[in-house]
């Protein structure tokens, strides 16, 4: 190999590049530059403050050769760390960032150590140099990404986030808001998603810094990193797979189609697996949390003792409402606070409204919210106030009364249920919503005509009490498995014996039924027992219906605790169970199923939506004005009516009219003349001459 050793000492990339390739053929060359790095550095240390471009090059050159020589730069990584910490606050910004690179550059070839490395990024993000921070928050979240990628180092986790604390507690405002973005942004990314992370963002909470307070705030109202807005998602635009097969079917063959409908089908595997997926819980964090019950507490002290922005104190009110909710606490201070912005000019009301909905729970006593529900009434659903105020008030209440029924009276619901004949249709609509709630939670509140069909589901509910958990044995409605076409269920009489002895036993399934076998029963009986009946007065025929429907349903607990315990349930089985116990909250005693907006309504979610309190029916409008506006929309991107231009290009081509200007007149005097309307006279002389012709033949 020939060696230009006159231009080595100048050319650092050539020199450089020759050394990757034969270390030891160069060794005398880098021991050179080595020896000069030191002096550059005895020399930088007297000024730091001036930017020294030789100096740079040769740091970015003893990184990208550390590896051909360990022995020689050993102490090259504690070097440069030194000159960091020592330097840091005055050192120039570039000379910073390089001394930066080339120690992510050692760290990426394992030459350094992940924790001596973080450690001084997380010290230096305390330099007034905004792209230098961006650039090691970037590198931090990565390296700490690729350490976890194949399986997490816990012991290098664990200290990284006590110095994570640590540095949220820092002085300066910058440093400690740039750690909470970093553990913010590893949450999400699913790298540090433990509980020992969540908590440390919520001692952010507490933070006499603005910035760090709010972002941790933020952290515990949003979404989980795997959950994405579908409307972000245009489906219009999405391939449909059918089209692009009957297409390749019919069209011709070729290896472009081919791979066209492979790649389709793939992409519409991908989208399938993806609706398929199990829905990604959210607010998962506030769920690890050590001690929601005093982070409340101190959330709601230091929101009544500060005076913060009205959106600040919005941010506090929405996280100690879902901790409330979610971990069934007890603040009984917070209702009352709450209540003094439930006012419909308040700015912010319906995201009041939704931080009370939030807070209520089963086990919250239904006298600490019940004068929430009274302020609610008095301040939104009245007469002197808009149509949409009330419909949001009556939406608010629903959503009160769905997570916690026994907090509203009989006085208050049935005044509720009045507005269902509101001339509004917005108001309409929400006090019907209610309505509908109370008949599947507490019918006893409603009057009788507001309570609707009876159901089988209603027939099954159990008085509701402060406290009282309903803990099943059994999976209700399990029966179903034991019936078959004719209704008829199998019971074991002495299910501990062994001799197997069954019983057959006929229920029946409705009132028709039961007074049909009491009508059989009296036309086979004597005529004694015949006047017996007709004397029963209705107090003891309604009687006997109740007995025998409360016998009906303890049969059916005891056939459902049966097949629970004698049986291993599969998913078809389960898919049976679910189809019986929807068709027994549709079915009326009867038979009679309840029309399609008389479904009942389903379980509360964990979190309150503000759509659910904002939803509001609207009727069409039917003015001129709106009429034209939809007239118009439905024009948009459509053709011009009237005569079409067949050209092809209107700027080339010319029509048949337009050629005819530039001909001879003797070429379109025939069309001219047969196209010309004649006068009046030329029609008065064609029938003279006419009407001559005619007496001349005659």
């Amino acid at each position: 190999m020939v060696r230009h050793n006159n231009q080595l000492p100048n050319n650092i990339p050539q020199l450089q590049n020759l050394i990757k390739r034969d270390p030891p053929s160069y060794h005398e060359e880098f021991v050179q530059q080595l020896q000069h790095f030191h002096n550059l550095i005895e020399v930088f240390k007297l000024t730091p403050h001036q930017n020294n471009k030789t100096l740079d090059d040769l740091v970015m050159f003893m990184a990208q050769v550390a590896q051909c020589y360990p022995k020689e730069l050993e102490n090259f990584p504690q070097l440069l760390i030194d000159l960091l910490q020592s330097h840091s606050t005055v050192l120039d910004n570039n000379m910073r960032m390089t001394l930066c690179r080339a120690l992510i550059l050692l760290r990426n070839k394992n030459l350094l150590a992940p924790t001596d490395l973080l450690e001084l990024f997380f010290q230096l993000l305390r330099c007034q140099d905004k792209n230098l921070r961006t650039f090691l928050q970037n590198h931090i979240i990565t390296d700490i990404k690729n350490i976890n990628s194949k399986h997490k180092n816990a012991k290098l986790n664990s200290t990284l986030q006590n110095f994570m604390f640590s540095m949220l507690k820092d002085s300066n405002v910058k440093a400690a808001k740039m750690s909470v973005d970093i553990m913010i942004d590893l949450y999400k990314k699913n790298v540090w998603n433990d509980a020992k992370t969540v908590n440390v963002i919520a001692t952010g909470c507490f933070s006499k810094i603005m910035k760090v307070m709010v972002a941790s705030l933020k952290f515990f109202v949003g979404k989980d990193p795997d959950e994405k807005d579908s409307d972000n998602s245009d489906s219009d635009n999405e391939v449909d797979p059918k089209e692009v097969m009957m297409a390749n079917k019919v069209n011709k063959k070729t290896r472009k189609r081919e791979k066209q409908l492979t790649k389709v089908k793939k992409l519409a595997s991908k989208a399938y697996k993806k609706k398929s997926e199990a829905p990604v819980f959210n607010f998962s964090a506030i769920h690890l949390l050590h001690d929601p019950q005093g982070m409340a507490e101190k959330l709601f002290r230091q929101l009544e003792s500060s005076n913060r922005r009205f959106e600040v104190k919005l941010l506090t009110l929405d996280v100690i409402s879902r901790l409330i909710g979610l971990h069934d606490l007890f603040l009984f201070n917070f209702y009352p606070y709450i209540q003094r912005f439930m006012q419909p000019h308040q700015r912010e009301v319906t995201r009041i409204l939704q931080f009370a909905a939030q807070a209520s729970h089963e086990l919250v006593p239904p006298d600490v919210i019940e004068p929430v529900l009274k302020t609610l009434a008095n301040n939104f659903i009245t007469e002197r106030n808009s149509s949409d105020v009330i419909a949001i008030g009556l939406n608010a209440a629903r959503e009160i009364c769905l997570r916690c029924p026994l907090a509203i009276g009989e006085d208050l619901a049935q005044d509720l249920a009045m507005y269902k004949n509101y001339r509004d249709r917005s108001v309409m609509m929400a006090a019907r919503a209610l309505i509908q709630l109370f008949r599947t939670v507490r019918p006893e509140l409603l009057h009788r005509k507001d309570r609707g069909r009876p159901t089988e589901a209603t027939e099954e509910l159990e008085q509701l009490d402060y406290g009282r958990v309903t803990a099943k044995d059994f999976v209700p409605g399990a029966e179903v498995l034991l019936e078959n076409k004719s209704t008829h269920v199998e019971i074991n009489s002495d299910s501990e014996s062994a001799s197997g002895d069954e019983e057959w036993i006929d229920l029946p399934q409705s009132d028709d039924e039961i007074n049909d076998d009491e009508g059989n029963d009296s036309e086979s009986g004597s005529d004694s027992e015949e006047d017996d009946e007709r004397k029963m007065s209705k107090e003891e025929k309604k009687a006997q219906r109740t007995k025998n429907k409360a016998e009906l349903i303890r049969l059916k607990k005891e056939q459902a605790q049966k097949i629970s315990l004698e049986r291993l349930l599969t998913d078809e089985d389960f898919k049976q169970i679910e189809m019986a116990n929807l068709r027994k909250q549709v079915t009326a005693k009867k038979g009679v199923k309840r029309k399609l907006d008389e479904t009942p309504a389903g379980a509360p979610s964990e979190i309150v939506k503000l759509s659910d309190i904002e939803n509001i029916y609207k009727k069409r409008k039917h003015d001129k004005q709106t009429r034209m506006e939809s007239v118009k929309k439905g024009q948009e991107d459509r053709e011009k009516f009237g005569y079409k231009d067949g050209r092809v290009n209107e700027h080339c081509s010319k029509t048949n009219r337009e050629k005819r200007k530039t001909k001879n007149f003797q070429m379109i005097r025939h069309k001219v003349q047969r196209k010309v309307k004649r006068s009046f006279k030329d029609k008065q002389i064609a029938l003279r001459n006419h009407l001559l012709k005619l007496k001349k033949m005659k």
